[in-house]
C-alpha cells in the first residue's frame, strides 16, 4: 500500500469514500438522512475549503482504499477526514493515514495536531488515543429541543458528569 497525495483523477473515488464514510456515520447513529441524497458531492465541498492544506489517498494495486487531509485551524492543524473503505478496516491503513499526516505536520512546522471524531465512534476513538491524540481541547455538546425520539446511547463520564452520545 502507498500514501499518496490526491490527484484530481482520484476524485470519484474519494467521492465513493465520502459516501462510504458517511454511510458508516448513519449506522451509527441509525440515521438514515445523515449527509442527504448524494453525501458524495462534500467531498467537493472539502476540496474547495479554503483551510485545507492537502488530501492524501492510500492506494493499493491501483484501487484507492483509504483517504486523509490537512486543515489549518487557528491553533494549528487538523486532521480531517480519515477514512478506510470498507472491507479495508481493522488492517492498519487508518493507523499509517493517521501517521502520514503527522509527519506532513512536522514537516511544515506544525505544533500541534487535533482531530474530531464521532463521539460515537468508539473505535476511532480507541485508535486515535493509541496513535498519541491523549489530550482534549473543545467539546462539542447538544440539547435537543423538538420532540423527535432520538436514540441516544450512554456515552461517557467526564469531570463526573453522564453523557449521551
Amino acid at each position: 500500500m502507498e500514501i499518496r497525495p490526491y490527484r484530481d483523477e482520484d476524485r470519484a473515488a474519494c467521492r465513493e469514500l465520502w459516501r462510504d464514510l458517511t454511510q458508516h456515520h448513519r449506522d451509527l447513529y441509525d440515521d438514515q438522512g445523515i449527509g442527504g441524497d448524494d453525501p458524495g458531492i462534500y467531498f467537493d465541498k472539502y476540496l474547495d475549503d479554503s483551510k485545507l492544506q492537502g488530501a492524501w489517498v492510500a492506494e493499493e494495486s491501483g484501487e484507492i482504499i483509504g483517504l486523509t487531509g490537512l486543515l489549518k485551524d487557528e491553533k494549528g492543524l487538523e486532521i480531517e477526514p480519515v477514512v478506510v473503505r470498507t472491507g479495508h478496516r481493522d488492517c492498519g491503513i487508518g493507523r499509517r493515514l493517521v501517521e502520514h499526516m503527522l509527519d506532513e505536520a512536522r514537516e511544515r512546522g506544525a505544533t500541534s495536531v487535533s482531530i474530531r471524531p464521532v463521539a460515537r465512534n468508539a473505535p476511532a476513538i480507541r485508535r486515535f488515543h493509541e496513535a498519541g491524540f491523549r489530550t482534549l481541547g473543545h467539546l462539542e455538546m447538544f440539547v435537543t429541543l423538538d420532540d423527535r425520539e432520538r436514540d441516544w446511547k450512554p456515552g461517557l463520564d467526564l469531570h463526573g458528569l453522564d453523557f449521551e452520545c
